[in-house]
């Protein structure tokens, strides 16, 4: 056999191997699929990492499915059947949607499980009493350093600027993003992509986690208050390409994946039409980003849903499970 062809049979099994390895990551979730007349219910969807749709794993319509979670070892999914008076039964399901069985109770790792870390804006008790014992004159400039000492956010306000007076569109036009190592800085607002900053996002776990770096991943988030008719949103600021990324014509909630350059985002949107009529209604979804701030939404098209919960399962990393309970939102 010629080396040349023996070369690229080897880095085809190699690349398919890869492949493989790599779309073995599944996530399960609950989606409420809103429809124009009747009731609506949840159900257990089972999708590739990469955002086609495996398989429906449930479909009863007594009550409705929340929570699901993988078990450690990705060899079950557990979740919750709410009934509509009130009772709550524990189910556990493969991932081929085979053997769906009613458990007499839920398993340890089940109750125990919390929803992984993600990021927010929610400040402790501790933390906003000590802030506001401090007088506006003693409040230094935030500023923020990266983990790899390589850039630094400074969130510094025009006083004489009225966008910085209060969190809407044009604020944090001033912030700096500096360059530790060539000591240049750039304005938020000559930034692209830029609408408006205010809040930096901290990890739910870990208020002095406010960057999410793996691999070639590079981010920080901020939010940014709208109106009162669309609420927050948020938006991540790439430091590597040097621009701002809307994250969700509303709020978004970042949940890193340790291990991969990408991301889950727990999405809301309002005001989405309903298919098959004039209604509309608040929804949530889950979605991926990866390193270049791609997104796919793990739905159908044109739907008007609520994520009830979700789990990724992710072979070889860690944490081997990703999840995300209907609590976080």
């Amino acid at each position: 056999m010629p080396s040349t062809l023996r070369i690229l049979i080897i880095a085809g099994i190699f690349s398919l191997t890869a492949m493989s390895a790599r779309a073995a990551a599944e996530i399960v979730i609950a989606i409420r699929y809103l429809q124009a007349e009747g009731n609506s219910h949840s159900h257990l969807y089972l999708y590739r990492e990469d955002g086609k749709l495996l398989r429906q794993l449930t479909n009863d319509n007594s009550g409705q499915d929340s929570g699901p979670i993988f078990a450690p070892d990705g060899s079950m999914i557990v979740f919750t059947r709410e009934k509509p008076n009130g009772a709550r039964e524990f189910w556990s399901a493969d991932s081929l949607g085979k053997t769906l069985k009613k458990m007499e109770a839920a398993p340890d790792w089940y109750v125990a499980a919390k929803s992984s870390p993600y990021f927010t804006n929610i400040e402790s008790d501790e933390s906003t009493s000590t802030l506001s014992a401090l007088s506006p004159a003693a409040t230094p400039v935030p500023a923020y350093k990266s983990p790899d000492g390589s850039v630094e956010l400074v969130l510094r306000l025009d006083p004489k600027d009225e966008d910085d007076q209060i969190n809407g569109p044009g604020h944090g036009k001033h912030y700096l993003l500096r360059n530790l190592k060539t000591g240049t800085e750039t304005e938020f607002g000559k930034v692209p992509g830029f609408y408006g900053a205010s809040g930096l996002l901290h990890d739910n776990q870990d208020e002095d986690q406010h960057f999410l770096f793996e691999g070639p991943l590079r981010l920080a988030f901020f939010d940014l208050h709208l109106n009162s008719t669309d609420g927050d949103t948020v938006f991540a600021l790439d430091l590597i390409g040097q621009r701002f990324v809307r994250l969700s014509p509303n709020w978004a909630a970042p949940i890193p994946l340790p291990g991969e350059a990408a991301f889950l985002t727990f999405t809301e949107n309002r005001y989405v039409p309903i298919p098959g009529s004039k209604k509309m209604a608040n929804c949530s979804y889950m979605e991926h980003w990866d390193e270049k701030l791609n997104k796919i939404r793990y739905a159908r098209e044109k739907s008007a849903a609520l994520c009830y919960g979700a789990s990724i399962y992710r072979p070889e990393l860690t944490p081997s499970t990703i999840t995300m309970r209907r609590s976080s939102n």
